[in-house]
């Protein structure tokens, strides 16, 4: 049992398969954060242009 879990662990040290999923994981996570920041500096001047565009058309 003993050998087993070595030789599984000595494979498992030397496959890099899971490796590339955790940096997809990592550059999604940050392509994420980058458009969550972007769209919140959006919609700050969306909301004034609409307000503008209210006001205007108010008038």
């Amino acid at each position: 049992m003993k050998t087993l879990l070595k030789n599984t662990f000595s494979r498992l040290k030397r496959d890099e398969r899971g490796v590339t999923l955790v940096e997809y994981g990592v550059a999604v996570a940050f392509a994420v954060a980058v458009g969550a920041a972007g769209l919140t500096v959006l919609e700050t001047d969306f909301n004034a242009a609409m307000g503008a565009a209210g006001t205007a058309m108010a008038d």
